[in-house]
């Protein structure tokens, strides 16, 4: 009986994108034991190396949409309607990328006597990276009433007493490419909760449209 050799079939060639990594493949990652994965020498967990790949696909997502990844007008309009509507002192529309991103963005008056928020912060800082974990709305009428989000940088570098946020997610593929939120120095009363919410919502609902399609880029 005649033996026939088996050829594998050549591995799936990564499209590169000039300065991104490629996310990498199945055949790439090596699980030397439960709940670990080595990624050339590094050891990283499942959840680290999950969320190494949804930041690559956010990255080239937000690139291949245009979506504005420094400070845009449009988008600074959006985040003054945030803080107009909910009586908030600040305003973002917040892009996740190597750290959060505010192209758009609303702060109090210069002479207000609060402080005055540049464009970007960690991704490890605020209730942002929360909203953008659960892929769901975060009201925050008072911080402190919840022990865990009490405990935050912002909360001590800021004073910051109520949040407010809601995940831009990207309808055809699930992605969330960051988040509108407002955030005050007082805290609100827990009956206008669902209302601040509701117009957290509904402007995020319009930011996302603009976001992708392109009018944010013209």
């Amino acid at each position: 009986m005649t033996q026939h050799t088996h050829t594998p079939h050549p591995p799936a060639l990564v499209r590169r994108r000039p300065g991104l990594q490629s996310v990498p493949t199945q055949q790439d990652l090596i699980v030397p034991k439960p709940g670990t994965i080595t990624l050339g020498q590094e050891t990283v967990s499942r959840a680290q190396a999950q969320e190494a790949a949804e930041h690559q696909a956010r990255v080239e997502l937000i690139q291949r949409l245009g979506v504005p990844t420094g400070p845009d007008d449009l988008m600074d309009q959006f985040a003054d309607h945030l803080a107009e509507k909910t009586g908030m002192l600040y305003g973002f529309v917040n892009i996740f990328l190597g750290v959060q991103t505010f192209v758009g963005l609303h702060n109090p008056s210069p002479d207000s006597g609060h402080l005055i928020l540049g464009r970007s912060m960690s991704r490890d800082h605020g209730w942002c990276p929360a909203v953008v974990k659960r892929k769901r709305a975060l009201p925050l009428p008072d911080v402190h009433a919840s022990p865990r989000f009490s405990g935050n940088a912002v909360v001590d570098a800021v004073g910051i007493r109520s949040y407010f946020g809601a995940p831009l997610i990207h309808a055809e593929t699930g992605i969330t490419l960051g988040t509108v939120c407002t955030i005050d120095p007082e805290a609100r009363p827990r009956t206008d909760a669902r209302r601040l919410l509701s117009v957290i919502k509904d402007e995020g609902a319009e930011v996302l449209h603009a976001l992708t399609s392109g009018a944010a880029a013209r």
